[in-house]
C-alpha cells in the first residue's frame, strides 16, 4: 500500500465529494500550491488509489426507483460455472452490482428496475434462465441508511 499523508487523505476526501474540483480548488482546500497538488493527484492515480472519475446518478430520477437485493446459489462452485454466471450477469443492465460471496449463497446482486412488474419480468423472463442457478432469494430494501463509494483511512 502506498503511504498516504494527511494531504493525500484530504485530497481524496475532497475528490470524493467533488470529482470535478480543479487543481486550484484542491490546492486551496488543502493549503498547498497547485504544482504539488497536481503531482499528488497524479501519484494517487498512478498508484491505482484513484481509479477513475464519474458522475453520480440518481437512479430514481432516471425512473429506476425499485432496487432489489438478490442472493443466488449455483449448482456448482467451480471456476467454469462461476465464469459463465458472471459473464451472463454482465450482460444485464438491470444488475447494478454483483458480488461473489462466502457463506450459504454464492452471489449477492443489486438489481434496479422501474418497479415490481419490471423486476418480475426480469427475474422470470431473463434471470432464472441463466444456466446453473439453483436458487434465488430476493429482498426489497425499505430505505438506504448509509451510502458511500469507498472507505478512506481515518486521520
Amino acid at each position: 500500500m502506498t503511504k498516504l499523508d494527511t494531504y493525500d487523505l484530504a485530497l481524496l476526501r475532497m475528490l470524493q465529494k467533488n470529482g470535478r474540483a480543479t487543481i486550484n480548488d484542491l490546492a486551496e482546500g488543502v493549503g498547498l500550491s497547485p504544482s504539488p497538488v497536481a503531482r499528488r493527484v497524479r501519484m494517487l492515480e498512478d498508484a491505482g488509489i484513484i481509479t477513475g472519475y464519474a458522475a453520480l446518478l440518481d437512479e430514481a430520477a432516471l425512473g429506476f426507483e425499485f432496487s432489489v437485493f438478490v442472493s443466488v446459489k449455483l449448482d456448482r462452485q467451480v471456476d467454469d460455472a462461476l465464469a459463465k454466471f458472471e459473464a451472463a450477469v454482465r450482460r444485464y443492465p438491470e444488475v447494478v452490482d454483483c458480488w461473489l460471496m462466502t457463506g450459504n449463497r454464492d452471489y449477492l446482486l443489486r438489481v434496479a428496475t422501474r418497479g415490481l412488474a419490471d423486476f418480475e419480468q426480469f427475474l422470470t423472463g431473463t434471470f432464472t434462465k441463466i444456466p446453473g442457478v439453483t436458487s434465488i432469494e430476493s429482498s426489497i430494501p425499505l430505505r438506504r441508511v448509509k451510502s458511500g463509494l469507498a472507505r478512506i483511512l481515518d486521520q
